[in-house]
C-alpha cells in the first residue's frame, strides 16, 4: 500500500542535515542545525546510522572521522559512547534520532534517510530499519522515510505501512565501486518503485531530466531532489522536483 507523502514535504523546503553552518558552530545532522531550521520554519532532512547497541543516531557517515576527531565505524560505538564525541569546532555531540524526534515533535515536516548497510545496496538490511521503526512508532509529526537501498524501504513498508516512503535516487555516474552491474541497473532504473509502496523519490538534482524520473512523475510519484545551493539552482531544478533539500542558501517559503 502506497501511503502518500505528506503535502508539508512538498511545501516546506528540507534543511539538508539540519540548517548547518559550520562557520557559526552548527555542524550537520546536529542539534543546533536543526534548532535553526525549526526556527528559521524550514522542514528537516537528516540521516541515520546504527550504533553498536542498536539505537538509530543522526549522522551521515558510517566513520567518524570526517566530522568528529575519533576514528573508526559509527556501529562499533554505543549509543552512549556516540553520545559523548563531540563534532567538530562545537559542543554538539551525535545525537540520538529519538532525541531529534522529541526535538522536533511535529513543529515542521521530517525526511528521514536511512543509510545502506548492506555496503553494496544488498538485502543485508534489517537493524537499523527496526530501530527507525521503533522510534517512530508513536511520532505524531510529518515524516517520510527514504533510502538509496530498495530493501531497506522494502523493510520500512514492512514495519511502518502507514509512513510515506522513497527511494533516494542518481544516476550512479561514476560508477561506485564494489557494486554489481545488476543492481546498478536496477537502481538507475528505479525498478523497485512499486514493489515497496514507494510514494516518492529524491532525485540528484543534475540528474533530473532521467526518462525514468519523467515517467514516475507523469504516473503520480511526487519528485523532490538533493541538494540545491543557490536559488539559482533551485529556480532551475523547480522545473521537475516539487521540492528541494538545500544546504548554503536560504530558500524562500511558501506564503
Amino acid at each position: 500500500m502506497k501511503i502518500a507523502l505528506p503535502q508539508s514535504l512538498i511545501n516546506t523546503p528540507l534543511a539538508h542535515r539540519g540548517l548547518h553552518d559550520a562557520a557559526k558552530g552548527r555542524i550537520e545532522n546536529a542539534m543546533a542545525s536543526f534548532r535553526a531550521a525549526i526556527d528559521a520554519g524550514y522542514g528537516i532532512e537528516l540521516d541515520v546510522q546504527l550504533s553498536a547497541d542498536a539505537q538509530a543516531m543522526s549522522f551521515h557517515d558510517d566513520t567518524l572521522d570526517r566530522l568528529t576527531s575519533e576514528v573508526g565505524f559509527v556501529r562499533e560505538r554505543t549509543s552512549r559512547e556516540l553520545g559523548t564525541i563531540r563534532l567538530n569546532g562545537t559542543d554538539d555531540t551525535i545525537p540520538m534520532f529519538r532525541d531529534v524526534l522529541d526535538l522536533v515533535a511535529g513543529q515542521v515536516p521530517l525526511l528521514v534517510e536511512i543509510k545502506d548497510q548492506d555496503g553494496a545496496f544488498g538485502d543485508g538490511v534489517g537493524p537499523l530499519e527496526r530501530a527507525v521503526a521503533r522510534d517512530l512508532q508513536d511520532y505524531r509529526g510529518d515524516c517520510a522515510v527514504m533510502s538509496f537501498n530498495p530493501h531497506s524501504v522494502a523493510a520500512m513498508q514492512a514495519l511502518l505501512p502507514r509512513t510515506a516512503r522513497g527511494i533516494t535516487t542518481e544516476g550512479f555516474e561514476p560508477e561506485p565501486e564494489g557494486i554489481s552491474r545488476e543492481v546498478l541497473d536496477g537502481l538507475r532504473d528505479i525498478d523497485a518503485y512499486d514493489r515497496v509502496g514507494a510514494s516518492f523519490i529524491s532525485h540528484d538534482r543534475n540528474d533530473l531530466d532521467r526518462l525514468r524520473v519523467m515517467e514516475l512523475k507523469a504516473q503520480g510519484a511526487r519528485v523532490l531532489c538533493w541538494t540545491v545551493r543557490s536559488r539559482q539552482e533551485e529556480t532551475q531544478a523547480r522545473k521537475v522536483a516539487e521540492n528541494i533539500t538545500f544546504e548554503g542558501y536560504l530558500p524562500a517559503l511558501a506564503g
